[in-house]
C-alpha cells in the first residue's frame, strides 16, 4: 500500500471504528495490522529524505 493510499484510508477511518486490514514495509520489515492485534497502534509517517534510511 502506498503512502498516499494510507493517508486516504486514515482520513476515512472514524474514531471508534475497526481499522481495515493493511500491510506496509517498515524499518524492521513488512508488517500487517494483525501483527498488532490486541495492542494500541499509532502510525506516524516521516520523510526518509536526508535520514540515511
Amino acid at each position: 500500500m502506498t503512502h498516499a493510499m494510507l493517508l486516504a484510508l486514515a482520513a476515512a477511518v472514524v474514531p471508534g471504528e475497526k481499522a481495515p486490514a493493511f500491510s506496509m514495509e517498515t524499518t524492521s520489515g513488512k508488517k500487517t495490522l494483525d501483527d498488532y492485534k490486541g495492542q494500541t497502534l499509532v502510525l506516524a509517517f516521516f520523510v526518509k529524505a536526508f535520514t540515511g534510511g
